[in-house]
């Protein structure tokens, strides 16, 4: 890694393992992510894929190697890094019994946004979403995409420098496809980070840069 990526990169990793199951699945991996640019993780089944997501978003520790963040080891300014990133799972993250706007009110708070602003924020994020009118309805009312929209919703809360996303697409329509890749696309485009892992053929205008783990 050479000095240049050493001052722009905003993720980086020095020889990094991961392991799940006590079985190895990424092995030496070096990483200099940089701003305004999306990464696709690509792999088989079982390659270690969201293995990896869990490590850089700090859910998972069982990794060796190091992690920096915009320079300085992660471990070390965890709480910076955690509120400037977004991590998005396989599932919605959603509680059912909730209504969409109390699910986002914590989320809004970890952003340390409360009161007017939180609440303003909230309803202008699910207006993006398509959950106009939603706002008060009991999460287990919704269709399998409206619950996955409440949990894209807080791609709009707060700013984030970086999204992670494990497999955004999934129980989302047509419509909602071409509307997440378009929200990927101009996140990038005025300066965010993507790193997410799809089935999906991305047929965004911006450029891809491809982490293969495994056998590709």
């Amino acid at each position: 890694m050479g000095a240049k990526a050493r001052l722009t990169a905003l993720l980086t990793t020095t020889d990094l393992c991961c392991e799940r199951d006590s079985r190895t699945l990424v092995d030496g991996l070096n990483l200099s992510i940089e701003p305004g640019h999306i990464y696709q993780v690509e792999g088989p089944n079982g390659s270690g894929k969201t293995t990896l997501l869990r490590v850089l978003c700090g859910i998972s520790s069982r990794y060796t190697g190091d992690i920096h963040w915009q320079g300085q080891p992660a471990q070390k300014v965890k709480t910076v890094y955690h509120s400037q990133l977004l991590y998005l799972g396989h599932s919605s993250g959603v509680k059912a019994a909730l209504s969409p706007r109390e699910n986002l009110q914590w989320h809004a708070s970890l952003k340390g946004l409360q009161g007017d602003e939180a609440e303003s924020a909230i309803l202008a994020a699910l207006d993006k979403v398509g959950l106009y009118g939603y706002e008060d309805a009991a999460c287990f009312t919704l269709s399998a995409g409206q619950q996955r929209r409440v949990g894209l919703a807080r791609l709009f809360l707060g700013d984030a420098k970086l999204w992670i996303l494990d497999e955004p697409f999934t129980a989302i329509d047509k419509q909602g496809v071409k509307e997440l890749e378009s929200w990927i696309a101009d996140y990038a485009a005025n300066g965010g980070t993507v790193i997410l892992t799809t089935h999906h053929e991305l047929t965004i205008e911006t450029p891809i840069n491809r982490i293969r783990l495994g056998e590709v």
